[in-house]
């Protein structure tokens, strides 16, 4: 038996409270009726007291209870090792996923477990089952975003080193998130594009100023996704890859190949304002690179300038609050997202920044020169970084609310110089509705080279001899707890009742 929280084991030592209790006797005098006192001289007061143990079995059940209470604090656990001596090894295979690995891999699934492998499924628990009856299992099935590198972590720790381990899985980039594990076990990694090896589908839509309807489409296969747009006429309604329709006054589009979900097409304005008090330049580049989205992506785009707070309308989609005064909590709520300047101490740099976006799909070539930085401890997911993996932009998650560490100003960097400051910036607004969409359709692969565990420390990571199942005792020590109390309180009752005396 083990304990998983072994630090509640010291208050077995409160045992000692009903046993001070118990020995702490003062007895009380006696009464002597006399006559008279006149011929009896006075002494001094003297009391009586001694250490005596009374109730002895009332005393061993609430020291028990106390024992037993402080046992369960502790969360007690039966460990036991399981018996492998007659396993070859481990087959796992994430149970999602079967069917299809079993089609791809047949001949050398058949040909381990029938030189003795154990097929495990390679999810939560690893639990094990015959794959015969696991192929016929109708049972709903998991979810297809696990994380393999999380599982292969609480792998190494479960399974016995020195056995081999042979697993069949998806190569698909949304099943390796984080760094690559370490371990010390030895496994066969055998991977497989999905069927459904691409994607097609509707990222975003919207109207234009023309009454045309712009389509972002996204394209995601095993070696990069991307997106496209797309102008279509309403008017004429019919394109050979799109289906429109209205409902309720509102207009929808879908694919008729790939993914054909209907996707809501955007009517409303995006409302976007700026606020400075002495940052004038800063104001103006990032003003031009606004309204070049707006020219750009064909969306009705509202861009204000304010150097008044208190002139700011609600309802914006992104408030740019370019001063280094606190932004009041009342103007925050204003906008559905607020970029800040971060106040603080400057410091010189010679680095870059890097776009680490998720949305950013294809990769960054051109690297804006970084020179100045506000030195503070960035909060929150970074989203820009420079040359060192510093934050230059975070995300606060989920509130939306974004810190930049330095400036829209060329003394400050060179991104407003960039050609592809604009596409910066519009990545950073339009981020939240098509990331959305990507998880469900993204169908890039990783290579082996890449998902592998490494391997290359062994001595210095741990796995276990056997691996071992663990059993919860905890209801057991709530009976027996339970049984104490009772027991404690009935004898209390029956002892202590109260004595009648005849006068």
């Amino acid at each position: 038996m083990q304990f998983l929280n072994p630090i509640w084991l010291f208050a077995i030592a409160a045992v000692s409270i009903p046993v001070i209790i118990h020995l702490w006797n003062i007895k009380s005098g006696k009464t002597l009726k006399v006559g008279s006192i006149s011929l009896i001289s006075a002494a001094a007061k003297k009391s009586s007291r001694s250490l005596l143990v009374t109730d002895k079995l009332l005393l061993a059940v609430r020291c028990l209870f106390l024992i037993v209470l402080a046992l369960l604090l502790s969360m007690p656990v039966w460990k036991k090792q399981a018996d492998t001596s007659k396993a070859k090894g481990w087959l796992l295979i994430p149970r999602e996923n079967l069917t299809e690995s079993y089609r791809k891999f047949k001949p050398q699934i058949d040909s381990l477990t029938h030189i003795g492998y154990k097929f495990h499924y390679f999810n939560e628990g690893f639990a094990e089952t015959e794959i015969g009856k696991a192929l016929t299992d109708t049972s709903t099935q998991l979810q297809k975003d696990a994380d393999y590198w999380v599982l292969i972590n609480k792998l190494n720790r479960q399974f016995p080193a020195g056995l081999p381990v042979h697993l069949i899985t998806p190569n698909g980039i949304s099943h390796f998130k984080g760094g690559r594990p370490s371990t010390a076990l030895n496994i066969k990694w055998k991977t497989y594009p999905p069927d459904d090896s691409t994607s097609t589908w509707i990222a975003d839509a919207w109207f234009t100023a023309d009454k045309s309807i712009q389509v972002l489409q996204g394209n995601s296969k095993p070696g990069a996704t991307g997106f496209t747009k797309r102008i279509i006429n309403p008017a004429l309604n019919n394109d050979a890859d799109f289906r429109l329709k209205t409902n309720n006054g509102n207009a929808y589009i879908s694919l008729k190949k790939g993914d054909t979900s209907t996707v809501l097409i955007d009517t409303a304005a995006i409302k976007l304002a700026i606020y400075t008090d002495k940052y004038g330049i800063d104001a103006g580049y990032l003003k031009a690179a606004l309204q070049a989205i707006g020219s750009f992506s064909g969306r009705k785009v509202i861009v204000k300038q304010y150097a008044n707070a208190g002139e700011i309308p609600g309802r914006q989609n992104w408030l740019f609050w370019l001063s280094d005064q606190k932004l009041p909590a009342a103007v925050a709520k204003k906008a559905a997202n607020v970029l800040n300047y971060v106040p603080g101490p400057i410091i010189k740099t010679n680095s870059w920044i890097n776009d680490k976006g998720p949305f950013n799909i294809s990769g960054q070539t051109d690297k804006p020169a970084l020179h100045q930085v506000i030195n503070d401890k960035a909060t929150g997911e970074p989203l820009w970084t420079d040359g060192f993996g510093r934050a230059v932009l975070s995300k606060e998650i989920p509130n939306g609310s974004y810190h930049l560490y330095t400036h829209f100003n060329p003394a400050w960097a060179d991104l407003v110089w960039n050609n592809d400051f604009p596409q910066w910036i519009f990545r950073l607004i339009f981020n939240e509705r098509v990331q959305v969409t990507i998880g469900k359709h993204e169908r890039r692969t990783i290579s082996n080279d890449q998902l592998l565990p490494d391997s290359s420390d062994k001595k210095n990571i741990v796995v276990n001899t056997q691996p071992d199942t663990h059993t919860d005792l905890s209801h057991y020590f709530w009976l027996i707890l339970i049984t104490l109390f009772l027991v404690e309180r009935f004898m209390a009752h029956h002892q202590y009742k109260p004595s009648t005396t005849n006068g």
